[in-house]
């Protein structure tokens, strides 16, 4: 993976878009430190479709299945109907 400065990702932006197409993921960085990384639309799309979950897999998980807190019923009685 090559790495380039934020300033020469800006300055060579074209050319950033190309190399990412071409040698794949392109790794940005501002003052030294990882900031960003360009992956080509193919690789992203993949990388999407594998963290979404299918239907299945949500309801055989145990994520949101919790037991449901009920608040108890006051002891009012209804209001008296006027008529």
């Amino acid at each position: 993976m090559h790495t380039w400065p934020v300033q020469d990702a800006k300055a060579r932006f074209s050319e950033l878009l190309d190399a990412c197409t071409t040698e794949g993921a392109q790794l940005i960085t501002r003052r030294g430190e990882e900031t960003a990384v360009l992956i080509p639309i193919a690789e992203w799309r993949r990388m999407v479709e594998i963290a979404r979950p299918s239907l299945k897999a949500l309801l055989l998980s145990d994520v949101g299945r919790t037991d449901l807190e009920i608040p108890k019923r006051g002891v009012r009685r209804r209001r008296p109907t006027s008529f």
